[in-house]
């Protein structure tokens, strides 16, 4: 362990772990219904959990044994009251150690070590590379993407909380952190309704307005500093974007009327930043010629965020010449006092516009299809044997369209609104700015016709193609779509009229890549092997028109859904693919745990700056991977997939995820208001969305999506002979060497100990024997490749995180798996069970404490 590792490591234990006992031990003080006993019984559990498993009991035989030795409860009311005052117990105990975690953050990692831009900075004088940075950041530029998938299971109210707890806890105020304690007993954690997608987008308008906004400023400010000329007025570096009110795709929930009233909280929401930013400005710029300029902005400001419709079509450019009028009056009048003021105020305005964040409008393809069919069926706006006619045919009539469809009702909600939408992003464009909302998105998008009907369907609804200031985003998901993306580039690059829109639009294509989808489809190897080599693939065609290609990366929160290590795999790539920006969704728990401060958000956000600026000057790789190289990951891939494959075919599968796991329950947990499956009926692979599927297999502690198939890869390589060509790609390669750090990372939050009741089981044990197998032949081979002796070890920091983390949810993994035990009982008896209500509500309630500790579970 090197020294900075070992520092941050005292400092964690320092900071963290020897702070957490000190104020846990506050809880049991708290003045709330038999909290101090609760605390007490909760140790002697946890350490019956610990020793019940290593004697290969079941959570029954645990929690039957600490009632029977530990308590002195008969009735079964009283002992269910107790397991619910435990999970809340231990809810209020991961809550803490997220706020110590965040207050500890600028001790525990290198703020300005590797990755920040105070390395990029060393790393261009060195290099005397301050012209290639130049050239860099003309039009490059990192775009966070807040999403409204359904993974976070903290309320806006906790959330809160913990900003605010952080902060006393940063400052070792022992009064507000025990009164915040108190309001935590108080808080409830649960919703007894689901969120709208307007209450997403505004919980995620809180991160905008407290977090980027300063993290963002701070930022640009830096590279502004450190780079004077560097940086490209017209180019701000920083981008935001924004899903909630936007996002459509298997939503029935969002409509244009929430559509555009999200669009107007952004503009409401930064022009309120602005008004607070003028508000501090007059107080140090009191100076003649200058507060008068002050004054009529604020105003301005004041009226279009308080005066009901006093909107003024007050714009970016009217903003920014305001401030650039001041600017020039403080340096030639005034010695340039408090010029710096004015120039982070300026950045912040680059950044964040009137859009604030950009809002994207995304529609499953199936919706654009229905609405093509129905347009046919009308017979009036499209002939009628449209459906019938070949794909080729079917472009050729879309794309040399001109009719505008008069606005009217086609019979369906969801068509109409379709057609809303899209009327709809002309209208925010007006008052937020073109960045306001300018992508649409279109999920499984299979086909050049996919992309090309949305093109028409924007010269359907009044859009001249010559105006249309609309990137249209292709989605590709699964793992046959990937591997066949490239084709479908090029039947679109080779249309004429979709490559004049495209020359409007900069020659630029952007395309998205799901990687959530991708693994739940393929497995962890092929589902990132799969969206490495379209990126290879679709890079090369887009050269080949002469297009920039830019990736926009829809990642989850775990590995298993494009998580974990990111900036590393940015920072890994070669020439070959392309790296114009870099773009990637941040949702639900990753918003918070990544960043949930401003310390936490700009260190991530420099994170990737310095991956995508880096590895383009610094870096003289034109393949990320050699030609033997990719075969090897080529083949270790096929070998993943035949044996994920083999799992997902299993005939107990479905039945396995929904029996053991509280996959059933996700929808009842209210965290979101988009429905767990694409289609009502019963559950299928096919309509279950990833977020629940991987965040159900985190709660049982199995993580299948995160390494099942590695093992029997690398196990078979070594049979082959091929072990030794792995390592040294292993310690070669970063793209590599990052996807097994990842993996390495969904194996630590595993404990088969808890399901392993079920290794006999008639109906489940061959399943569970396979999982088992697979995780230890996995871990094995890690152990052979890596040279450690222990997951996550050149980690230590995480490492002791996950640890400690895991051990506070021993407990509410062995209530939930008691609660689906009872549950399966009941199930099986003629007479129904009034308990069944209340397991079922266990089993809900302890997915909250289970995915929050994980921090990056769903």
């Amino acid at each position: 362990m090197d020294r900075h590792a070992s520092q941050s490591l005292q400092n964690f234990n320092n900071y963290v772990g020897i702070k957490f006992q000190l104020y846990n031990s506050l809880f049991t003080s708290l003045p709330f219904y038999r909290i101090e006993k609760t605390g007490m019984l909760l140790s002697f559990f946890l350490n019956i959990c610990e020793e019940g498993y290593k004697k290969k009991m079941s959570p029954v035989e645990i929690i039957d044994e600490f009632f029977l030795k530990d308590t002195s409860f008969k009735k079964q009311s009283e002992k269910l009251d107790l397991l619910f005052r435990f999970i809340q117990f231990v809810e209020r105990q991961v809550v803490l150690f997220d706020a110590l975690e965040d207050a500890a953050f600028k001790y525990v990692q290198d703020t300005g070590g590797t990755g920040t831009l105070k390395q990029l900075e060393l790393e261009v004088s060195q290099n005397k590379a301050e012209k290639a940075l130049q050239k860099k950041l003309e039009d490059f530029s990192v775009e966070i993407v807040l999403t409204a998938h359904p993974t976070q299971f903290y309320p806006g109210s906790v959330l809160g909380i913990i900003n605010d707890l952080s902060k006393a806890l940063s400052e070792n105020n022992t009064a507000r952190i025990n009164m915040y304690l108190q309001q935590l007993g108080k808080t409830p954690f649960f919703k007894k309704e689901k969120p709208t997608p307007y209450d997403e987008a505004m919980s995620l308008v809180w991160y905008l307005e407290n977090v980027f906004f300063a993290a963002g400023g701070r930022i640009l400010s830096l590279l502004k500093n450190q780079f004077p000329d560097a940086v490209n007025e017209n180019n701000p570096v920083i981008k935001m974007g924004f899903w909630p009110g936007g996002d459509r795709d298997g939503n029935p929930f969002v409509n244009t009327d929430i559509t555009l009233k999200v669009a107007d909280a952004l503009r409401g929401g930064i022009i309120k930043c602005y008004y607070l930013e003028i508000r501090k400005l007059r107080r140090r710029l009191t100076f003649k010629g200058v507060e008068p300029l002050l004054i009529d902005l604020e105003k301005q400001l004041y009226n279009n965020i308080f005066i009901p419709g006093n909107r003024t079509e007050i714009t970016q450019e009217d903003i920014l010449n305001i401030l650039n009028e001041i600017r020039q009056i403080l340096i030639y009048q005034h010695n340039g006092l408090f010029c710096y003021l004015i120039d982070d105020l300026v950045n912040k305005v680059n950044i964040f516009g009137l859009h604030f964040a950009s809002l994207d409008i995304r529609q499953d393809s199936s919706i654009h299809k229905k609405l093509f069919a129905a347009l046919a069926a009308s017979g009036t706006f499209f002939p009628s044997d449209y459906g019938k006619l070949t794909e080729e045919k079917k472009i050729e009539f879309i794309t040399k369209n001109n009719k505008e469809i008069p606005e009217m009702d086609h019979g369906d909600p969801i068509i109409n609104d379709t057609f809303k939408s899209i009327r709809a992003i002309k209208l925010i464009q007006q008052y937020n700015g073109e960045r306001g909302c300018n992508r649409y998105i279109i999920s499984h998008s299979e086909t050049a016709l996919n992309v090309l009907e949305i093109y028409g369907l924007f010269v359907l609804c009044g859009w001249k193609k010559e105006k249309l200031k609309v990137d249209i985003v292709p989605l590709i998901e699964t793992v046959e779509d990937l591997q066949n993306s490239a084709k479908t580039m090029r039947t679109l690059f080779e249309n004429k009229e979709y490559r004049e829109h495209l020359k409007r639009r900069n020659n630029i294509q952007t395309i998205m890549l799901g990687f959530s989808d991708g693994t739940k489809d393929g497995g962890y190897l092929m589902g990132n092997w799969s969206i490495y080599k379209a990126k290879e693939n679709l890079t090369a065609v887009s050269k080949e028109f002469g297009l920039d290609v830019i990736f926009f990366d829809g990642r989850g929160g775990p590995p298993a859904r494009g998580g974990g290590k990111t900036h590393k795999f940015y920072a890994s790539m070669g020439k070959n693919i392309s790296n114009k920006e870099i773009q990637l969704t941040i949702q639900g728990q990753t918003v918070s745990s990544n960043f949930g401060t401003v310390d936490s958000a700009q260190y991530n956000m420099e994170q990737l700056l310095h991956a995508g600026i880096s590895n383009d000057i610094f870096n003289n790789r034109n393949v990320t991977l050699e030609k033997e190289e990719e075969q090897l990951l080529q083949d270790l891939s096929d070998i993943g997939f035949r044996s994920y494959i083999g799992l997902k075919h299993h005939p107990e599968f479905m039945e396995y995820l929904t029996q053991i796991s509280p996959l059933k329950f996700y929808s009842e947990t209210n965290i979101g208001s988009r429905p767990s499956k694409r289609k009502k009926g019963k559950m299928n692979m096919e309509d279950l969305r990833a977020i629940p599927f991987v965040g159900s297999w985190s709660q049982i502690k199995q993580n299948v999506t995160g390494y099942y198939g590695v093992g029997s890869a690398l196990r078979e390589m070594e049979e082959q002979g091929r072990l030794k060509e792995v390592k040294k790609l292993y310690q070669k390669s970063l793209f590599f060497k990052t996807l097994i750090d990842n993996c390495e990372m969904a194996m630590k939050k595993c404990f088969f100990p808890i399901t392993e009741y079920l290794a006999t089981d008639e109906k489940f044990g061959e399943i569970w024997n396979m999982i088992f197998v697979e995780y230890e032949v996995t871990k094995k081979y890690l152990f052979k490749l890596t040279g450690h002796n222990e997951l996550m070890a050149e980690y230590p920091v995480e490492q002791l995180s996950v640890t400690m983390r895991e051990k506070m949810i021993l407990p509410l993994v062995t209530i939930q798996q008691y609660a689906m035990a009872k549950i399966r009982e009941i199930e099986q008896e003629p007479v129904k069970d009034p308990l069944k209500l209340t397991y079922e509500k266990l089993v809900m309630r302890c997915s909250f404490g289970i995915i929050n500790a994980g921090r990056n579970s769903a």
